[in-house]
Order: structure tokens, then C-alpha cells, then sequence
């Protein structure tokens, strides 16, 4: 079991045990007072459980985030006054820029979100906390060099305040525009996800999706499918989504790439190398069905067998074919999801031995252990540093800034892909409608998912390494 099914495990188990001592706390009350009271405050009990109480946060909101940067990065003089942050020394306009700071919750920042806002001449953003929060937190201040070399940019907290003096963390600017680039996605999405604004803008792109994501097709079932010809009909469609979407960005087709593994295999395939892992719920063990829409054929193509040493040939094919300068990917630690686990060093195993390196790692963490809000705030926000509580290893922030013209055809690209267009179960709206009301939650203009709140945003957050 992972380190976030644990957490969730425990999660709601003491969420179950709290709900139950609260019930056995308003049935003694009916019977000592009123019989009817508890059959009152209960529906109230639950919608402010809805409202307020129904985020998967693992940790305290007062522990404090611990990051180390690494060499890339430096630390710059920076002083904050009168709401006003000023840094001491000159900044090119391009830098990853990182304020650590403590952030203290309002007594109303325990009801609604508390947030800071950026704002200097006609630029702004704003960054969400936890409920509660009292620790060390780091926000991005990636696109604000201006007013911040000017002194005039103004740092304010909304249901929260900042607490002494920060400190502004500085990492020079990557050059990925005219450098090659290729983004290690393990199911269709992820690359859109984490890296839209990076691969539309890049003069040379290439997408390389891992699996085929056939599991979990109850949406196809309610068709009137069976649970193999739903699991066969989602890997199809997720199989051309990878194909199709970017195209959107202005990605050749040439260069998008479908593995066609099993959702959920990996680490099976990792165990075991040399073994195929078939798919849970498509009866198919065979990958070379979801490989279809590729424009070339690939090592596995030979025998379609399900295997990790297919899995490294396959990679190893496409890393000498297109010799990235820049590889994105998912990062090692942050992100939990057992595929995105996998994917990460299957890459990393593949490079071994190579004569081609590249020369930039850009990590994202589309999930993470302790917060599934995160990013926390509305579409279009910036992206704070998530929770992190163990800095042994270092790595250096890199933010890249999305316009909104990039945002909203992110968006758009998003809503093509088919594992994010069915409509959210009735509790989940009935929820969202509750956080609207009670707690001043705003959903996102472009669709239900959540994915929508959380990816189309001001900047998209990597973790780098120069190799």
C-alpha cells in the first residue's frame, strides 16, 4: 500500500469515528432534551462537513513547508515594508522567484481560503493557503520582477497576514523555447496537465504517452457496455486523445507518440521485467491494439508483450530517434501515483548507457501525498510551492508563466480529452454548490473537473536539474 493510501485510510477513519461521536452526542442530547433536535442539526451537521471539512489534507495547517533549492538557485537581499517588497539587487525579467515567508490565518481564514495578493501597476495574482494556516510557506513571484525591482509591488493577505521578514529565493531562467523538448506522460493528460504552456511554446516538441488508461470505464459502461468492451473503448479513445490534442498546440502528429501499456501496470512490470502484465480490466494482453494511431513502428511493435524490457526498449528508441535537450516528467518523490512512480524511472533506467543525455530535467507533480487541492485557489491563479516536509533533496524551482490566451487554449485542450468530460457525480456538485455558498469557493469557468481548477493557471511548476 503507498504512503497516500495510508494517509487516506487513516483519513477517513478518523473521519468516521469524529462523525460517529457526534452522533451519539446528538441522539443523548434528543433524549435528555428535545426528540426532534437531532434530527435538525444532522442535515446542518453534514453540509458544514461539506462545506468545510471535506479536504484530504494529511498534515497540519501550522507545520511549515521545508524546501532546499540547490546550487542553481541563490538567495537575494529583499525587504519587505509597509506591504511593499523591494529586492536588492537586479533581476533580468525571467527568473524563477520564490518568497519564503510565514503565513498566519485570520479567525475567518479558518472558514474561507485565505490568500495573498500580488499587485504592482497593471500586474497581479493571487495565492491560496490552507484554512488555518499558522508556517512557512513560499509563494511565486515568477512574472513580478518588474514592480518587485521597482519596490512597488504590494504583498497583502486576505483572511491572513505575513509575519516578519521573508526571504526571496532566485533561480535564473531556463531557455526552453528553441531547445527540444520531450514530455513523459504516463497516462493521456498528464502532458497537458503539467506542461501545455512548455510544449505548445517549444519550436520542437515530442509527447510520449506510457499507458493506454483503460481502467475505470464505469462512464462507458453506463452506456450499456460490458466492463472489457468499456475498458476497450476508454483505452481507444484516451489512446487518440494522446495522438489528437496536441496537435492543438501545433504538435506534429509525427512526433506524438502512444506506448499503449496498462493503466496501473507498471509497477507489476517493474517487479517482474521480464513478464507481461496484462490489463485489469480490458482482457488484453497485448499493447500493440492501443499503438494504432503512431506514425512509426517501436521496439515492442515485434510481439506487443506487456513487459518492463519492451517498456525500456520502447524508450530507448525514442531517446536516441529524438534526442531531447529537455525532458519533462514526473517527479520521483512528490508525486505518489504508482504509473507516474514508474514513469519516472523507467525514463531514468532508459537513459543508462546512451549516447545522447539530455541536458534539462523539468519534474512535475500532477497528484500529491499530503493535499489533493493543490494547487489551491481558482483557475487562473498563480501556483504556490506545494506541501513539503522533508528538504534532503534539492532541487530548483522553475515557473513558467501562461498568458491568458495560452490558458484558455490549454483549457480547451483539456475539455478535449475524454477522461475529463463526464459530468461529477451528484454528491460532488452537491458539495461544490455547499463550498460556493458556505465557504466562497468559485469553480472553474471551463469545466466540472477538477483538473480545470487545478491546471489552468497563471504558471506551470516544475522542479529542475541540469544534467
Amino acid at each position: 500500500m503507498s504512503r497516500k493510501q495510508q494517509l487516506l485510510k487513516r483519513h477517513r477513519r478518523n473521519k468516521r469515528l469524529g462523525l460517529l461521536a457526534c452522533l451519539v452526542l446528538l441522539v443523548a442530547l434528543g433524549f435528555f432534551t428535545w426528540w426532534w433536535l437531532p434530527l435538525l442539526l444532522l442535515p446542518l451537521l453534514w453540509a458544514a462537513h461539506e462545506a468545510w471539512f471535506a479536504d484530504h489534507l494529511f498534515y497540519a495547517p501550522s507545520e511549515d513547508y521545508a524546501y532546499r533549492f540547490g546550487e542553481l538557485s541563490h538567495e537575494a537581499p529583499v525587504m519587505l515594508s509597509d506591504g511593499l517588497l523591494k529586492v536588492g539587487e537586479a533581476l533580468q525579467g525571467d527568473e524563477t522567484l520564490i518568497l519564503e515567508a510565514r503565513v498566519k490565518s485570520g479567525w475567518l481564514g479558518r472558514l474561507l481560503d485565505p490568500y495573498v495578493v500580488l499587485r504592482g501597476g497593471e500586474l497581479s495574482d493571487r495565492q491560496t493557503f490552507e484554512r488555518g494556516v499558522d508556517g512557512v510557506r513560499y509563494l511565486n513571484l515568477t512574472g513580478l520582477a518588474e514592480p518587485l525591482q521597482a519596490g512597488t509591488l504590494h504583498v497583502g493577505g486576505k483572511y491572513c497576514r505575513l509575519l516578519g521578514q521573508p526571504r526571496l529565493w532566485i533561480t535564473p531562467g531556463v531557455e526552453l523555447q528553441r531547445r527540444r523538448v520531450m514530455v513523459i506522460a504516463p497516462h493521456a493528460d498528464d502532458a497537458e496537465l503539467a506542461a501545455y504552456g512548455v510544449y505548445s511554446q517549444a519550436d520542437e516538441t515530442w509527447v510520449v504517452t506510457l499507458t493506454a488508461g483503460e481502467i475505470e470505464a464505469e462512464h462507458y459502461q453506463q452506456m450499456g457496455l460490458g466492463e472489457v468492451e468499456a475498458a476497450r473503448l476508454k483505452g481507444r479513445l484516451r489512446a487518440w486523445d494522446s495522438i489528437a490534442v496536441p496537435r492543438w498546440a501545433g504538435v506534429p502528429e509525427s512526433r506524438c507518440v502512444q506506448l499503449g501499456y496498462f493503466c496501473l501496470q507498471l509497477p507489476a512490470m517493474q517487479a517482474a521485467p521480464d513478464q507481461p502484465a496484462a490489463s485489469r480490466e480490458a482482457d488484453m494482453a497485448d499493447v500493440r491494439p492501443f499503438r494504432q494511431f503512431n506514425s512509426f513502428p517501436l521496439p515492442a511493435d515485434s510481439n506487443g508483450a506487456p513487459t518492463w524490457h519492451n517498456l525500456l526498449a520502447d524508450l530507448r528508441a525514442l531517446l536516441e530517434l529524438a534526442k531531447p535537450q529537455v525532458l519533462v516528467m514526473p517527479h520521483p518523490q512528490l508525486d505518489p501515483h504508482p504509473d507516474h512512480v514508474c514513469a519516472q524511472a523507467a525514463v531514468m533506467e532508459a537513459l543508462e548507457g546512451l549516447a545522447w543525455q539530455p541536458q534539462t530535467l523539468l519534474c512535475y507533480a500532477n497528484h500529491l501525498h499530503d493535499n489533493d487541492r493543490w494547487p489551491m485557489g481558482d483557475s487562473g491563479d498563480g501556483i504556490a510551492l506545494p506541501p513539503q516536509f522533508d528538504a534532503d533533496q534539492a532541487w530548483a524551482p522553475c515557473a513558467v508563466l501562461l498568458d491568458t490566451a495560452t490558458q484558455r487554449d490549454k483549457a480547451m485542450a483539456l475539455g478535449m480529452m475524454h477522461d475529463l468530460q463526464p459530468r461529477l457525480p451528484f454528491k460532488r456538485r452537491l458539495r461544490r454548490w455547499l463550498q460556493r455558498w458556505l465557504a466562497g469557493r468559485r469553480a472553474s469557468p471551463y469545466g466540472e473537473n477538477e483538473f480545470f481548477r487545478k491546471a489552468v493557471r497563471r504558471h506551470e511548476f516544475f522542479w529542475r536539474r541540469e544534467l
